[in-house]
């Protein structure tokens, strides 16, 4: 399966060892950790042990941009939704989904550090949301229990997903976490040099631009075509600003015989 688990900065490396029991359990072998308060194979398998094949092919990233760069479907996990417009889920809603994507890309699902989850900025990143249903008393969950769930439900909806129909010729494949990044910044550069933000919060526009196209597929030539439209705007603007004012013609603008 084409997906990895990501945590974000665990703090503890029992909870590291859970997870990898977890995903071993559900038949799941990509990991990657983003700045890791610990990271010791040798402990790690001690704890969870004949895990030796997901521990040791571990990716560590100094980054969450970098441990996302090749993922171009990314889905995040959140104790309860948040007040910032996204696209929320249950993970039985989208574990299709994600099975789906998996087979055109790989599929990044980040769970956040033990004592805060994530944050606005890294759920900014993020496609979808998974919400997991919980006692109302007491929702947060330890992290090794969050990704049982959801790769839980992972696995029950793979026998149900059947195979992919045929991309089109002048598809590219979907476009990864890095070139998305790069068309929102351009997108957000045309924009603010047509003062769209003006009147608006640059913050609540791109997260809605965030939560439109992350409930679609983009290919690498769409988003480098939307990349494109916001460069241009923004050329256009300067071009438009460094150019001297028109000369008046013979007979304009001057007084008359």
């Amino acid at each position: 399966m084409n997906v990895t688990i990501v945590l974000h900065e665990p703090q503890d490396l029992v909870n590291i060892a859970g997870v990898v029991r977890a995903m071993s359990n559900m038949g799941l072998a990509q990991l990657t950790l983003v700045d890791p308060a610990e990271f010791d194979p040798w402990r790690i398998t001690g704890i969870a042990h004949r895990t030796e094949h997901i521990v040791e092919g571990a990716r560590v990233a100094a980054t969450l941009d970098e441990a996302l760069a090749e993922a171009p479907f990314v889905v995040g996990t959140t104790a309860r939704p948040r007040t910032a417009q996204r696209n929320y889920r249950r993970p039985r809603e989208l574990a299709g989904r994600i099975l789906e994507r998996a087979r055109e890309g790989l599929v990044a699902i980040v769970f956040g550090r033990e004592d805060r989850g994530l944050s606005n900025e890294s759920l900014d990143r993020c496609h979808e949301v998974i919400v997991v249903p919980t006692s109302t008393g007491h929702s947060s969950l330890n992290l090794a229990q969050a990704v049982l769930l959801v790769a839980y439900e992972l696995l029950l909806a793979g026998a149900d997903t059947p195979d992919p129909l045929p991309t089109g010729k002048r598809s590219l494949g979907p476009a990864g976490a890095a070139e998305l990044e790069e068309m929102y910044r351009a997108l957000q550069s045309g924009l603010t040099s047509v003062e769209f933000f003006k009147a608006r919060k640059p913050e609540s526009v791109m997260r809605v631009l965030r939560t439109v196209f992350g409930r679609t597929t983009l290919d690498a030539h769409e988003v480098r075509l939307l990349r494109s439209i916001g460069y241009e705007m923004r050329n256009r603007v300067e071009r438009a600003m460094e150019s001297p004012p028109a000369e008046p013609r013979s007979g304009e603008g001057g007084r008359g015989d």
